[in-house]
């Protein structure tokens, strides 16, 4: 399947330290914490894995918001995208039950803020999910470590501190080969994959996407 970098929720005000623990016990660096004695004598039940996470999901704040992506049914950007949508569909629906089917999605090809929408994408999967699987021809130039913490599930401050780790061997690779204007170009330089201003333009959008979404308050799952 390969490796894809999932944005995680940002956790809502005063969730943030529960968002913290929660996260870590599902890690398994963090053991759930065994009912009292006292607990057990009331019939206490012992909270499961299951329900900690459906905590977690209840009280983060997606992504699609962060990237300012706009909605169907309450964005007009996003009412003529689905438009062109049923347009371009068999039109086996009507398209007033085709509008229904995506009143509140997500448009996030339209969304503003253009570091959290990579060109590097999985195949079926959200537009915001960076398809990390290129860091594989990337590894000579960041070396073991950083290679190896792709592939580690982070929180926001963590997400932060490795995209800006990222940034920094990429910007002085930039530097030394006088190749500096990729780091503002979004689509791909029309080179050899193999190519360092391809190695370099995947090195630049992957610190970029790290680094909105570290500073905005959200980690990232590392799928694979």
């Amino acid at each position: 399947m390969g490796l894809d970098w999932r944005p995680m929720g940002k956790p809502k005000p005063g969730f943030e330290e529960r968002h913290k623990q929660i996260f870590r016990i599902i890690k398994g660096e963090e053991k759930l914490k065994e009912l009292s004695f006292i607990d057990k004598l009331l019939g206490k039940r012992q909270i499961t894995k299951e329900q900690l996470i459906e905590e977690f999901v209840d009280n983060i704040i997606e992504s699609y918001e962060t990237i300012k992506a706009p909605r169907v049914g309450y964005d007009e950007v996003a009412n003529e995208w689905i438009k062109t949508k049923y347009q371009e569909s068999d039109k086996t629906l009507s398209q007033e039950d085709f509008f229904k089917e995506y009143l509140g999605y997500y448009v996030i090809e339209l969304a503003q803020e253009r570091d959290g929408v990579p060109v590097y994408i999985p195949f079926m999967q959200d537009k915001n999910v960076f398809r990390a699987q290129f860091l594989d021809c990337c590894k000579e130039l960041i070396g073991e470590k950083l290679y190896n913490e792709a592939w580690v599930s982070k929180l926001a401050e963590d997400t932060l501190k490795y995209g800006q780790a990222l940034m920094a061997i990429t910007d002085k690779i930039s530097v030394e080969n006088n190749l500096q204007y990729l780091k503002e170009q979004y689509i791909p330089p029309e080179t050899d994959e193999d190519s360092l201003e391809s190695k370099l333009h995947i090195l630049f959008s992957a610190s970029k996407w790290l680094i909105f979404y570290g500073k905005n308050g959200h980690g990232f799952e590392a799928d694979f």
